[in-house]
Parts: structure tokens; C-alpha cells; sequence
């Protein structure tokens, strides 16, 4: 089983409930096909770089997975037949990223907040 984290951009209208919904959609998605959702991380609303579909700004999902190499294909045909999803990335970590995910999910990287605050 390889690693590998997934970002997808959800349509701005979604309320926090639906959101809420299509992301437990997908963690059920990747566990049902093999794999294991390591740590998922809801971005909210943020602004986007370029229109996407008319709209300027989208919800951000990030979750990192371990999963077989060819469910990806799999994940992304759902993923483009979805209305909700706008765009949509995966990539595949290599153990450096995984060890630095990690470490980073256990607060051994301080934020320019936690300085401030010091």
C-alpha cells in the first residue's frame, strides 16, 4: 500500500452539513476500496487563484490515505462525476513527506502564531 494525500475543492454552496456529508462520502470511498484514511484535514472556504465554474472561492478537503496504486483511478473517475467537486489532486508521498506529516500533525513545527504568543 503506497501513500498519498488528496486535496479536492468543493463548490461554494454547499452548507457545513453537506460538506460534512461529501467528505465522510469519500473517507468511506477509500476504506470500502482498501484503503485507510490516515488524517483528513477540512480547509473551509478560501479564495480561489483563478474562477473555477464562475466562482471565486471553493471548500478545501485535504486527506492523506494509504490506499493500492490502482484504486487512485477509481477515486478520480468518482471524483470527476461528481457535481460537487470542482478540482481535484492527488499525489503520491514518499516516506520523507509522510515523516514530516507526521511530525507536523504533532505540533513539533511551531506556527508564526504560536512565536506571537510566546
Amino acid at each position: 500500500m503506497q501513500n498519498y494525500e488528496l486535496m479536492v475543492i468543493f463548490t461554494p454552496v454547499l452548507s457545513e452539513d453537506e460538506f460534512k456529508t461529501v467528505q465522510k462520502k469519500y473517507t468511506s470511498f477509500i476504506a470500502e476500496n482498501g484503503g485507510e484514511v490516515v488524517h483528513e484535514n477540512p480547509w473551509g472556504l478560501r479564495s480561489l487563484a483563478f474562477p473555477i465554474r464562475k466562482k471565486t472561492t471553493g471548500l478545501y478537503w485535504v486527506a492523506e490515505y494509504k490506499a493500492p496504486s490502482d484504486f487512485n483511478e477509481k477515486l478520480k473517475i468518482q471524483l470527476l462525476r461528481d457535481e460537487q467537486s470542482m478540482r481535484h489532486l492527488i499525489v503520491k508521498l514518499d516516506k520523507y513527506a509522510v515523516e514530516h506529516n507526521e511530525k507536523r500533525r504533532n505540533g513539533a513545527f511551531s506556527t508564526p502564531k504560536d512565536k506571537v504568543e510566546a
